[in-house]
Parts: C-alpha cells; structure tokens; sequence
C-alpha cells in the first residue's frame, strides 16, 4: 500500500473506487460469460446440425438462425449499447450500471461465440459421425458423444478467445455507464488528468487477459494430450 500511495497517489487517493470498479468488471464479465456460453453453444451447434450437410438438415433454422447471427455481429457494439438501451430498460429496468450492461454484453458476445463453437465443432471428423451413425446413435447422441466430446480442445480455445474478446466489451459499456474500469479510467483517468489510475487500468486487465490466456492455454493442450494419449492406448 505505501507503494501505491508513493508512486501512484491519484489511484490512492479513489482507492475504494477502484475496487469497487474492478469488482463491477469482474461481474460484468462473469454473469454475461456464463449466459453468452450457454447460447453460444447452443447457437454454434444448432448452425452445425442444421446446416446443408449436418446430421439433420433444415433450411429454415438454419438461415433464420444465420442471418439473425450476422445481424448483430455486423453491428458495432458501441452502436450495440446504444441500440439496446430502451430493451435494456424494459427487460431489467435500467440501462446503466452492471444490470444494464448485461443484456448489450449478451447480445455483443453471442454471435462471435456462436460462430466460433460452429467453427470447432466442424472439425470433427466426419469418418467419426458416420461411425457413431452406424451404430445406432440418434442426433442428440451425436451432439453429445461425438461433437461435443471430439472437440473439447478446439472449444476450450475459442472459449478462451471469446473471454478475452468479452474483457474488452465490459470496458467499452463502461464509456457508457455501465461501470467497471472502463468508466473508472475515462472520468477518473481522462476525464481528471490522473495518469496514473490509466496505468492501473491497464495493468489489471492486462494481468486478467494474460491469466485467461494461460488457463485457456493448459486446459486445451491439456485435453489434447489426454486425447493422443487415449488413441495410442486403444491401438
């Protein structure tokens, strides 16, 4: 603490604040993450399914679901915010602070993951859906025992880029009221001249993106290694 007092008195000085603000990224990040997973996934293997050549094709899910992923990631997510506000307040009551910054975060981060999960789960051999196929297995054993077990690798990592893109997101709805460290370094670093609390902004999310990054990293070699390991036991 006297380390920061001396060479960053300003951040010092909005102690509280700060962490106050980091702790508002933190849930920022955390209850969109989990949401956004949850309709990614969904989303990204609903594109695979019902695609041209999926194990159970349907035009009509799968442009509806399609074109209503290009829209949103077409839109600048700043535009996004603004955009969103008046369903924001009609859904949670408010379009400031950390409540009001999740639904725009949602619709921001869900068609990137969504495409991303549609782009791992294509790696899946098709060699290895037909196998499942023949022996039997329906389309939500397919989803479960094939795609989503064959590239646990590929999806820990886009995953992981998408939380990293995410990190970015909270601070960008903070230019906006949403809180967090974005709003904390442009009304208390900008906004007052105070470089130092800047400095701090960026050393925080830099330590959080490079944690992301390196729990991203093991778990995926992790299971890779799990997987060769597997397949040189069975032949």
């Amino acid at each position: 603490m006297n380390f920061v007092e001396k060479y960053l008195p300003n951040l010092y000085a909005y102690w509280y604040k700060f962490l106050n603000n980091c702790s508002a990224t933190f849930r920022m990040f955390v209850i969109s993450g989990l949401i956004s997973f949850f309709f990614g996934m969904i989303f990204g293997t609903v594109l695979v399914v019902f695609k041209k050549d999926g194990i159970k094709p349907n035009k009509i899910i799968h442009a509806v679901v399609s074109g209503v992923i290009n829209l949103f990631r077409s839109i600048p997510f700043i535009i996004l915010l603004v955009f969103l506000i008046p369903f924001t307040r009609k859904i949670v009551g408010t379009a400031i602070g950390v409540k009001g910054a999740i639904i725009p975060l949602v619709f921001g981060t869900v068609p990137f993951f969504s495409r991303q999960v549609e782009t791992a789960l294509e790696t899946v051999s098709p060699g290895k859906i037909e196998a499942a196929k023949s022996m039997g297995s329906g389309t939500f054993g397919l989803i479960f025992r094939v795609y989503l077990h064959e590239s646990v690798p590929e999806l820990i990592r886009v995953t992981t880029i998408t939380a990293i893109s995410l990190v970015g997101l909270t601070t960008m709805a903070g230019a906006v009221g949403a809180g967090g460290l974005g709003d904390f370094a442009i009304n208390y670093g900008q906004g007052l001249n105070h470089q130092d609390i800047i400095y701090a902004c960026i050393i925080v999310l830099l330590a959080f993106i490079c944690l992301l990054q390196f729990v991203g990293s093991f778990l995926a070699k992790k299971t890779t290694n799990s997987r060769l390991f597997t397949k040189k036991v069975t032949n």
